[in-house]
């Protein structure tokens, strides 16, 4: 199923973390779903463990993006080579993808593209032919990419352990209708500088893009779907860059059923932007990075701690 062979570039993370990485690979998946031919990047580390506790984190572009894209940004690969996980980065239909907001005109939020169907594929495939864990799946993505993160794990909540979502929340109309069969831990990032995706929610891109649920509102479904009752613990993490013009505070919801947690990170100053990753765009455009956290090595802690609990745990 490979038909193409790239290095991995790993540009994006500390320099410390690239010395002791060892050489990998990533290669270029086709398969067809729904009559369309879909890509997908996979990224293996050169030390994957075959006791099956490996894990898959499935990394979705914003809109406008692709997967060599998200894999540059984040600089996921070169900590899987580190952690020992298995990266996919998957091609949205016209760089978009189906995130339960209904658009008029082309593109996959536009029309019936089956993303969940698309992403259940590659799931199949990579769990079977790695031999992963299939209780440590884990989904992130920024912007259109954290929206279907989230409507990823909505479909998928039996499958899909936890997700993490940066500038992006619960598309609508699909947050009326919400209602995962399984509980699934999440975390949340968003800036409230953010230009495109309004923190509090609202019209995405001036309304060019339809609507989404705000951060704390996409929290507080998550917290409901899990089951959570008790009031979060709060607090804020340490300014490392006073100059970044961030400051990051927390919420962090717990006692969710299967052990289940959801956290918000509001960036207070923040923009659409990968915290800890580089200034992609103009800061007119996308607005500031937080540089007091990395957004990559954060996800890696949250859905280390939050596989899927077992048959029959509470």
């Amino acid at each position: 199923m490979a038909r193409a062979l790239v290095r991995t570039p790993g540009t994006v993370l500390a320099l410390v973390l690239l010395a002791g990485a060892a050489a990998a690979q990533t290669t270029v998946h086709t398969v067809t779903v729904g009559g369309l031919e879909r890509q997908y990047r996979v990224h293996v580390p050169p030390r994957l463990p075959h006791d099956g506790t490996a894990a898959l984190i499935l990394v979705f572009h914003g809109r406008g993006g692709d997967g060599a894209g998200m894999e540059r940004l984040t600089g996921f690969s070169a900590l899987a080579d580190r952690a020992g996980f298995v990266v996919a980065y998957p091609d949205g239909v016209g760089h978009t993808w189906n995130d339960g907001r209904a658009l008029p005109g082309p593109g996959a939020q536009r029309r019936p593209t089956d993303d969940v169907a698309f992403i259940s594929t590659v799931i199949d495939s990579l769990t079977a032919e790695l031999g992963l864990d299939p209780r440590r799946i884990f989904a992130t993505g920024l912007s259109n990419g954290g929206s279907f993160a989230h409507y990823l794990a909505a479909n998928l909540a039996r499958r899909i352990a936890a997700v993490a979502s940066v500038a992006g929340g619960l598309g609508v109309p699909f947050a009326h209708v919400f209602a995962p069969a399984a509980p699934v831990s999440v975390f949340i990032m968003q800036g409230t500088e953010d230009p495109l995706v309004p923190y509090r929610g609202g019209r995405v891109a001036g309304g060019r893009l339809g609507s989404e649920l705000g951060a704390e509102a996409t929290a507080r479904r998550w917290e409901d779907a899990d089951g959570m009752r008790a009031e979060p613990a709060t607090g804020t993490l340490p300014d490392t860059d006073p100059n970044d013009g961030c400051l990051v505070t927390w919420q962090r919801w717990s006692g969710g059923r299967k052990r289940t947690e959801v956290w918000l990170y509001k960036l207070e100053g923040g923009g659409h932007t990968w915290p800890g990753g580089p200034q992609y765009l103009p800061r007119r455009l996308v607005g500031r990075v937080c540089r007091d956290f990395n957004a990559t090595f954060a996800i890696w802690d949250f859905f280390f701690g939050h596989g899927k609990a077992a048959e029959g745990e509470k």
